[in-house]
């Protein structure tokens, strides 16, 4: 059972000091429960009949967002995927936004099961999952973690894996992360995070003119709410720990595994965390497509956002039925 949060149709912009998360717009704010979680989505339903998946229910395209983000990082592609059909919805990941923050399950593995069982909850049997910088790490992992969820996967701003934890050792790779090493600690990483890091990041790996300071402050109130920090930098120090442990080797075993689903990846030339060098897979899924944007940096749906639209859509329509 979905609870419907308040909100508003007519795409207006929020007063000073309203909520950073619950933007109202021509979408629908629902809280949806899944893996013992409550999460957050943004739905927009498409205007005409939704197109049906093998079991008869209704197919999804769910838009995760990357780090510092929320949902509110794919509100172009929300609403223009919708009125081009598809119904779409724009989750906010475990420990962001307006989804549960909880104690601990911000490794892949668990990221991915509160992916797919949000798709299950919202009637559908399968989803194409997009994902930007954070949420592109998990959509690369959803053929090999949730494969009878997984219709196909775009991948924003997001290094094909399993190759990440090699690339972690190179020096360019320690540069651009090295705000990872600051958010190690619970106490240091929540209070930086909460202070002016949000801001700095967006600004470091974006391409020039981006962000707005009204966009910036969107993101950096945000991260000020109860346990959102907290959230993120357990996050933080999964991905640094994980391939020393057994759950990390397990987790990049299965990402070995081939991926037999169609793959968009689209990548910003000037992308500040992930040079397009290290973006490119070492071993290209079959049913691959990379394409570089030019001129832009790490947040591609807000920096570039008509033309990630044109390129879902066309990448879309292509897709086998």
């Amino acid at each position: 059972m979905t609870t419907h949060l308040p909100t508003t149709d007519d795409g207006s912009a929020p007063e000073p000091g309203a909520d950073p998360v619950l933007v109202p717009g021509p979408w629908q704010h629902r809280l949806v429960p899944a893996g013992g979680a409550r999460f957050h989505v943004a739905l927009c339903e498409p205007p005409g009949p939704v197109a049906t998946g093998r079991a008869g229910r209704a197919d999804l395209v769910v838009l995760l967002h990357g780090f510092p983000q929320h949902w509110w990082a794919f509100r172009h592609q929300l609403v223009a995927l919708a009125a081009a059909g598809h119904r779409t919805a724009a989750m906010d990941l475990r420990g962001a936004g307006a989804s549960d923050k909880t104690p601990r399950g911000y490794d892949t593995p668990t990221l991915s099961s509160d992916v797919a069982g949000v798709v299950r909850a919202l009637g559908a049997s399968r989803a194409v999952v997009v994902g930007q910088g954070l949420g592109g790490s998990v959509a690369w992992a959803m053929p090999a973690l949730e494969p009878a969820t997984t219709r196909a996967v775009a991948a924003l701003s997001a290094p094909a894996p399993p190759s990440t934890a090699l690339r972690a050792l190179s020096p360019r790779h320690v540069v651009s992360h090295r705000h990872a090493l600051g958010l190690q600690t619970r106490l240091v990483g929540g209070h930086r995070l909460q202070g002016d890091l949000v801001p700095e990041l967006l600004a470091r790996w974006a391409g020039p003119g981006w962000p707005s300071p009204a966009e910036a402050r969107r993101y950096a109130e945000a991260m000020a709410a109860p346990w959102a920090a907290r959230a993120a930098v357990e996050r933080h120090r999964w991905e640094l720990r994980s391939p020393l442990r057994r759950d990390g080797r397990r987790l990049r075993a299965a990402l070995e595994r081939p991926v037999d689903v169609p793959v968009l990846q689209l990548h910003g030339e000037l992308d500040g965390l992930v040079p397009l060098a290290s973006a490119r897979p070492r071993r290209a899924p079959a049913q691959h497509r990379l394409e570089v944007v030019p001129g832009v940096g790490h947040f591609l749906a807000e920096e570039a956002p008509q033309r990630v639209t044109d390129e879902l859509l066309r990448w879309l329509a292509d897709l086998p039925t």
